[in-house]
């Protein structure tokens, strides 16, 4: 055994102070309570003399060897040392046979020790790996690097990590005290003592590092009289300016290799993203002190500037940028002041990390190849044989420069990614961004909530036409926002309102809802799951407390007892239904209200009847210029949206009548709508369909064949002309409990 771990081995007093006052019991040794501390797994195995290999990590001087040391002098197992920055190959050979001829003719272990495991290479550490794997050797292995890069991630599975921590001030003071107290192998011979401040400074400067310390302690006293050793007694005093030869400045703890270097950069970015600039500054100063490649400092200076600054400052990578080229011009000294530049701009601009949005992106990719929807695809090449492009809406063509319309694949249909801040420039646009999302998936979940209905009362066409190039104002935004404040004007709800929306896949109501009343209740009914998970990927920009409740039904109204299941609340201040056609009775609806709202509470129901729906006689006569063609239609339709024997096909006063019946007080606006519409060639053959539109299916009947047909190639010309702007009339009823 290497006498540097016997512990009968006295130690020579030529030995350094360092050396000879290593600890020789669990007792000894100060910090890592962490893991050597009473009841730690560490110093269980250590007493019961049960120890399996491990691998002890940490910065030089804080305790590794003398652990080790440690180890040696409880252990029965016969121990070897190595370290590894001497010893190859044959010499861990030899370890192996005396250790391998120990077991098999005594059965006693072998404990191996290895200082800077880490300095071995592969094959060294494999030669080593079969041994410790069928506990011929139990590896006790110390190392300044992090053993999970540097170390053979094999010999890592089969050993237990500890790392130790740098020394704090009080652990290092109780060191010196220790060394000169100790008679035997410290200075407690003498009486020594220490002018104000001498050994803070030791202390201070030794940087959580015992063996530095002691060097430095060493070097003060020893050459604090010519003729050393003093006789015994005598006093000995350490003077401030001493401490400060002893230890003159501490080596920076950098290896632009290893673990230091990237520690600091980590400390560096993170005081940065945490908008410290005095910690950003250090860190950075440090790293240009050690030598650190300012090239490296810029590169992490400009990831930063996009992943945690990114759009609450979008300058910031501008300025990061044009620091680099400056440094790249003048360089050092120079340099640091471009090198200080930005450090200081990222560390006290505002933060957003909404780029990272860009890998839930990429997970949804790697979890599904969505197909490109039909209206994104290149029309330069297959629309005449498949209809590429078709539906495609041109955003230039409308005022605004933007149109909604769905952009993502259908799989991932109303999917968020970014969710801007409020913070910076990011806050400026939030508002847009979000407002612009809610109307894209009221148009888009709206759009498909409607399909199954009337397609000439209420259809939503886009189709971009070549050559159309002028502005031109959808109205289908302004729209949207209009009646959503008209259905809110009529209610004027508190902050504190209770809301229930029915209907509320499209999540128009919802969104406002939610601003409205921040202090009291907003709760959502949607048909599919699909259309909940939307609305709730939607709401991630909301605090958990402030998120809208949401169930999925079948049923436009639910009863009250299901609403205290799913909301927790029975009874509403207001109801809200917002519906381009309705998918129940005005009966049903009033029956099934009244028991969910609270005395005084409304329900608002915002609808679009077919019999106030677009004329097709009124296009032929005012965009087709047919006035013979459009006055045999008008006769029909006339016909057709007076009769009562069609579903659906109520008034207003028929609306007022039924909610009287039911005891509400009603009012009613009757509100002109218009829109832009581009109509297409599939809407005309769902129209002129009689198996598929009732309008088609009574016009089929009502006129002679050739008029039906003329109304068609009519309206088939028109619509290649452009948009057509489309009127009709929508009914908002405000049903009150008196």
């Amino acid at each position: 055994m290497d006498e540097l771990f016997s512990a009968k081995n006295e130690k020579s007093s030529q030995s350094p102070l360092a050396d000879r006052m290593r600890p020789r019991t669990l007792e000894d040794i100060i910090g890592q309570d962490h893991i050597v501390g009473p009841g730690r797994l560490l110093r269980r195995a250590i007493q019961a003399d049960r120890l399996s290999s491990i691998i002890l990590y940490g910065p030089p001087g804080t305790g590794k060897t003398s652990l080790a040391a440690v180890i040696a002098n409880t252990t029965r197992a016969a121990f070897e040392n190595l370290n590894a920055v001497l010893s190859g190959v044959k010499d861990i050979r030899e370890v192996i046979d005396r250790s391998d001829e120990r077991f098999r003719l005594y059965g006693k272990r072998t404990i191996l020790f290895v200082d800077e495991v880490h300095r071995w290479n592969k094959a060294q550490q494999d030669a080593l790996l079969p041994w410790v794997e069928n506990g011929t050797v139990i590896l006790v292995g110390a190392t300044t690097e992090n053993p999970f890069f540097e170390v053979n991630r094999a010999l890592v599975s089969r050993s237990r990590i500890f790392q130790l921590k740098a020394l704090g001030g009080e652990e290092l003071m109780e060191t010196a005290r220790r060394a000169v107290a100790d008679t035997e192998r410290g200075y407690g011979k003498w009486n020594i003592s220490f002018e104000e401040g001498a050994l803070e400074h030791l202390v201070e400067v030794a940087g959580g590092d015992a063996r530095t310390l002691l060097n430095a302690l060493e070097l003060a006293v020893e050459t604090s009289d010519s003729n050393w050793p003093p006789p015994s007694g005598a006093d000995i005093t350490i003077s401030l300016s001493s401490a400060e030869e002893s230890i003159q400045r501490r080596a920076l703890l950098y290896d632009r290799d290893g673990d230091y270097h990237f520690d600091t950069i980590s400390a560096f970015i993170k005081s940065v993203r945490g908008s410290d600039p005095d910690a950003a500054l250090y860190w950075l100063a440090k790293m240009v002190r050690a030598g650190e490649d300012p090239k490296f400092i810029f590169r992490r200076m400009i990831i930063l500037a996009s992943e945690d600054v990114g759009l609450a400052d979008p300058s910031a990578l501008s300025v990061v940028i044009s620091c680099a080229q400056a440094f790249e011009r003048i360089g050092f000294p120079e340099g640091n002041f471009p090198l200080s530049h930005a450090c200081l701009y990222l560390a006290t601009c505002p933060k957003s990390n909404t780029t990272m949005a860009y890998f839930d992106a990429l997970k949804e990719v790697e979890r599904e190849d969505a197909e490109v929807p039909n209206h994104l695809r290149d029309a330069s090449r297959d629309a005449e044989s498949f209809g590429h492009g078709e539906g495609y809406v041109y955003p230039h063509a409308y005022r605004d420069h933007w149109a909604a319309q769905q952009y993502l694949p259908n799989a991932l249909r109303g999917r968020t990614f970014y969710i801007p801040s409020s913070i910076g420039y990011e806050g400026k646009i939030r508002q847009d961004v979000l407002q612009k999302r809610e109307l894209q998936s009221a148009i888009v979940f709206g759009d498909n909530q409607e399909q199954a209905g009337e397609l000439l009362s209420w259809s939503q066409s886009a189709k971009g036409r070549e050559g159309w190039y002028k502005r031109l104002e959808s109205g289908r935004s302004a729209l949207l926002l209009r009646n959503r404040d008209l259905i809110f004007t009529a209610v004027s709800p508190a902050r504190h309102g209770r809301v229930l929306i029915p209907l509320a896949n499209d999540g128009l109501l919802l969104w406002e809802s939610l601003r409205r009343c921040p202090e009291g209740l907003t709760a959502a009914l949607v048909n599919a799951k699909t259309a909940k998970d939307a609305l709730l990927s939607y709401a991630q920009t909301l605090d958990e407390t402030e998120k809208p409740l949401i169930a999925i039904t079948e049923d436009l109204l639910p009863s009250a007892k299901q609403c205290e299941e799913w909301f927790s609340c029975p009874v509403f201040d207001h109801i809200l239904i917002a519906s381009a056609r309705l998918v129940s009775e005005p009966s049903q609806i009033a029956i099934g209200a009244k028991p969910l709202l609270a005395k005084g509470g409304n329900l608002v129901l915002f609808s679009s009847p077919p019999r106030y729906g677009e004329r097709i006689s009124r296009i032929l006569a005012d965009e087709c210029a047919e006035a013979g063609l459009s006055a045999k239609l008008e006769q029909a339709e006339k016909a057709f949206f007076g009769s009562n024997d069609v579903s659906g096909f109520w008034n207003e006063d028929e609306l007022a009548d039924i909610f009287e019946k039911q005891g509400f007080s009603v009012d009613i606006q009757i509100i002109d709508q218009k829109e832009e519409r581009l109509i297409t060639e599939k809407d005309l053959s769902a129209w002129f369909n009689a198996g598929q539109s009732r309008w088609g299916s009574f016009m089929a009947k009502t006129l002679e064949e050739k008029d039906f047909q003329a109304v068609r190639q009519a309206l088939s010309l028109r619509i290649t002309k452009g948009p057509i702007l489309w009127l009709w009339k929508s009914v908002c009823l405000k049903a009150s409990i008196l």
